[in-house]
């Protein structure tokens, strides 16, 4: 299987991230959707400042938050959005 890398990630307001992946890419992910499917993800609502502490993981495979919240690459990369310049 071929991962789309990351080598950046930002985050930016209303609970979105501007992710840069290896090959130039750059795509937006909207987190908000993930604060109805998965618990963990209130956990940006209720704790001030946590989102803004996104790091990437594991060489590029993903980013993290802390121990329990993280999202791989492909993740970001399949459901992302082109980030336009506009």
């Amino acid at each position: 299987m071929i991962f789309h890398k990351l080598t950046d990630v930002k985050p930016i307001s209303d609970l979105k991230l501007k992710v840069t992946f290896e090959n130039g890419v750059i795509k937006v992910y909207d987190v908000k959707p993930l604060l109805d499917k998965w618990e963990v993800f209130k956990s940006f609502k209720l704790i001030r400042g946590l989102f803004e502490q996104v790091k990437l993981d594991c060489k590029g495979y993903g980013i993290a938050w802390n121990d329990d919240i993280d999202l791989s690459c492909e993740e970001l990369w399949q459901n992302g959005t082109e980030y336009s310049y506009m």
